[in-house]
């Protein structure tokens, strides 16, 4: 190579690193910046807030208006219900706080009934126990729902603060065998083997003194019902 053909390519090729590098950055500030959190988020549309604002609302965690937009008042409640809960309270609707919530990333309207809601509790509370012991377990379920000291829907009694082992332990979002699908349509359908009983307990591993201050009106396989 000539001399003065040295000199021409030496600040060519400088031209042509600092445009490579100048284009490498404006691609980098040109890229959206996702946190972790934010890839995590599934509910988008606006029927799944719609859904998941109803849902919170029932839990007594969200009293706004059901509008499908994820706004302030949305995201309040949501950290709110994530922090009882146990979860990472960072306002973000992942996969475990729609279980938590019983709403599955689909919403199919399976999910979404309260005889999956109901058998999910069973089959989580109860799979080990007889039949009448799974449809006992579903009537005090519903018996909460009709008490004035519960929350008055089916999702609102399984979702309250510290009220079923199942839901912290996650047993809650196994899904339900037929029998358990079948107890909780029989309890639905008005079968309540403990007469209006209102609680029930494992007398072997309960450990909260004030549950056997209760009146017991029935005892079915391990657990015993009271009022």
């Amino acid at each position: 190579m000539k001399k003065w053909q040295l000199l021409l390519a030496i600040p060519l090729a400088f031209m042509l690193s600092f445009g490579t590098i100048l284009s490498l950055g404006m691609k980098k500030l040109s890229t959206p910046q996702l946190s972790s959190n934010q890839n995590v988020v599934t509910a988008q549309t606006a029927s799944q807030i719609q859904a998941v604002q109803q849902r919170l609302k029932e839990l007594g965690y969200y009293d706004g208006p059901i509008t499908g937009n994820y706004g302030p008042l949305t995201r309040a409640a949501v950290i709110k219900f994530q922090s009882d809960y146990g979860l990472n309270a960072e306002g973000y609707l992942g996969p475990q706080t729609l279980a938590m919530l019983g709403l599955s990333d689909n919403y199919s309207s399976q999910n979404n009934s309260d005889l999956y809601l109901l058998a999910k509790c069973v089959y989580a509370e109860a799979r080990g126990e007889s039949y009448v012991g799974q449809v006992a377990v579903a009537a005090v379920i519903l018996n909460r729902v009709e008490h004035p000291s519960f929350p008055n829907t089916i999702a609102g009694v399984v979702y309250q603060p510290w009220a079923f082992t199942a839901v912290y332990d996650g047993q809650i979002n196994l899904e339900p065998d037929q029998t358990a699908y079948s107890a909780a349509q029989d309890a639905l359908n008005g079968w309540d083997p403990t007469y209006g009983c209102i609680y029930y307990y494992n007398p072997e591993t309960a450990t909260s003194q004030w549950i056997f201050s209760r009146e017991v009106v029935t005892t079915i396989g391990k657990h015993v019902f009271a009022k």
